[in-house]
């Protein structure tokens, strides 16, 4: 398979999979649920779904156990939604760059950094007397 066509596969996948958080599952534990991205192998036979609960990282635990008991379900509206061949095993995975975003912006903002002395240009020339007689 192109590499073209498995990029357009893996969008088609990430928005399926966003609408189906959104709209289809009951589950309370999968509501505001992000879909980050979606990776599929060149064969389409596996796909790994990177989720992330918008900052809340307490819920991990949780939306994980709930996506693996709703694989099947997700399996089965995958295949009557896309036109593949063979429906792709799913493997979730919790996508944590939000939180290391995060983190990181806190570092950034704990540091004190004074600010730069105003040192004289170097470049500039040094002012000349005017004399006129």
């Amino acid at each position: 398979m192109s590499k073209i066509r498995q990029q357009r596969t893996a969008e088609q996948l990430r928005m399926v999979f966003s609408d189906l958080f959104l709209r289809e599952l009951s589950d309370p534990r999968l509501h505001g649920l992000t879909v980050t991205d979606v990776k599929i192998d060149r064969e389409l036979e596996h796909a790994d779904i990177y989720v992330s609960a918008l900052g809340d990282e307490s819920r991990q635990d949780d939306v994980m156990k709930a996506l693996s008991s709703a694989e099947g379900f997700l399996r089965r509206e995958l295949a009557g939604r896309v036109r593949l061949r063979k429906v792709p095993q799913l493997h979730f995975h919790w996508d944590s760059t939000l939180a290391h975003m995060q983190e990181v912006e806190s570092i950034l903002e704990k540091l004190d950094i004074p600010p730069a002395e105003d040192a004289p240009a170097e470049d500039t020339p040094p002012a000349e007397d005017n004399l006129s007689e």
